[in-house]
């Protein structure tokens, strides 16, 4: 009844009750993506605790990310039986559970239950499937502009609390900097509570952009369960659109969380620079990959989803065969920062968009959440991996070397794509047709 409330209160002001979705949608990610990013601060304060190695907190963080992304599919599921309010939730509450009981941890075991397992599936259940699922349910209208503004949140959440954590970590203890999660978690769990709802037809609305006297969108006529993700994925596995998309997006990944947010304080240590100031590089990169994803998913409305990301990932390679000749200075992070976070994520409203129009509405989320589990799996092979090469070779060149030579290959393979189908003119053409007949 709230939700029915505030609706009415909004039409009555010309505001559609999709962006209220779409804001705690926006605040959810944001919570999560900031606790999936905060462990990469926290490497060298757990070391020092407890004398673990830098390979075995990468790899509690590298199961963290697979089980992150492999829990896309399932999410999709999940928000299709029990609604997106449920399913934010419950994966909310996981993540205020898991970092909260971490800070009683004293053996590595442990570390994984609360940090691979609880951390990994409740942010796993609020992802950029989350995202793509409220974008195509509740917008009909700048669909990818919703996109881009969600999946901004995602990495913005992951590097700009890292200043505020390093300086909470550096002042207080890496206990300290777990509190704001826990009650951002908390606080956002009751918001989404009291105003999410499934789909606009709920509330006795269209989405947005939906034109006036179409009947709502009943929700899909088949029943999904925990076997369709693997059904869906047998019958795209062979798909030429999929393969690529999958395969880029492994590769982007590997090249920003698995490497740069888990690794780069870490990196930037190994050249003299303290935890406060590499934190705020990678701030800095949240603040540019804010911009440039918005900014991605309007372009992705009005041109080429395939040229946009031949050139994001074409950039974000070049600049990482930059960073290990910054000489890390402010002037050289800075410029690595501005080129490498404008594409952090700005890849996600293309793919998003290419993987819509070859798969249709009905199945983007599913399709989607297969080809966001393949991202993932290259953050954990890069979180992983870039730890041991620190460990055997005592440097992250080789890692940085190979992310970038990845990024361009994906940037090549990426415009084997077919050119999806343009659907925008039909509309226009029929309507144009009938005003012709009318007159």
């Amino acid at each position: 009844m709230f939700a029915t409330h505030v609706s009415a209160w909004l039409q009555r002001r010309g505001i559609h009750y999709g962006w209220i979705v779409a804001a705690v949608t926006f605040l959810t990610m944001l919570t999560m993506s900031a606790a999936l990013g905060l462990p990469g601060a926290m490497m060298k304060p757990l070391g020092d605790e407890f004398g673990w190695s830098t390979e075995q907190i990468s790899s509690a963080l590298a199961l963290r990310f697979a089980l992150f992304g492999l829990m896309g599919p399932f999410a999709a599921v999940l928000m299709e039986r029990y609604g997106l309010r449920a399913v934010m939730c419950a994966g909310l509450t996981l993540v205020g559970l898991g970092m909260a009981l971490v800070t009683t941890a004293s053996q590595l075991w442990q570390l994984f239950v609360l940090w691979s397992l609880m951390l990994g599936l409740g942010t796993g259940m609020t992802a950029l499937v989350l995202g793509a699922v409220v974008a195509n349910r509740w917008f009909v209208a700048r669909r990818g502009l919703v996109v881009g503004m969600l999946t901004a949140s995602a990495a913005t959440g992951q590097l700009a609390f890292l200043p505020l954590a390093a300086w909470m970590i550096e002042h207080w203890g890496w206990r300290s900097a777990i509190v704001p999660i826990v009650i951002g978690s908390v606080v956002i769990a009751l918001l989404a509570l009291c105003l999410v709802r499934n789909r606009p037809s709920d509330i006795g609305l269209l989405p947005y952009g939906e034109a006036p006297g179409t009947q709502p969108a009943p929700a899909p006529a088949f029943t999904m369960n925990f076997a369709t993700p693997f059904r869906v994925l047998r019958e795209v596995a062979t798909n030429r659109t999929f393969l690529i998309l999958a395969g880029t997006f492994f590769i982007c990944g590997l090249s920003t969380n698995g490497l740069v947010q888990t690794h780069f304080i870490s990196l930037c240590g190994d050249y003299g620079m303290s935890a406060v100031p590499a934190a705020s590089v990678l701030a800095m990169m949240g603040a540019f990959d804010f911009v440039g994803t918005i900014l991605s998913g309007w372009l992705s409305d009005r041109y080429d989803n395939r040229k946009l990301l031949f050139w994001y990932y074409g950039l974000r390679g070049l600049s990482l065969f930059w960073l290990p000749h910054s000489e890390f200075t402010i002037y050289g992070l800075g410029l690595f920062a501005m080129f490498y976070g404008l594409d952090w994520i700005a890849t996600v409203p293309p793919t998003v968009k290419l993987a819509g129009a070859a798969f249709g509405p009905a199945k983007v989320g599913l399709v989607f959440g297969w080809i966001f589990a393949a991202h993932q799996l290259g953050a954990a092979t890069a979180a992983y991996g870039a730890g041991f090469a620190r460990t055997l070779l005592l440097t992250y060149t080789p890692a940085l070397y190979t992310a970038g030579a990845a990024c361009l290959l994906a940037a090549v393979i990426v415009m084997a794509i077919r050119r999806p189908a343009k659907t925008v003119a039909a509309p226009a053409a029929a309507s144009t047709t009938n005003a012709a007949a009318r007159a």
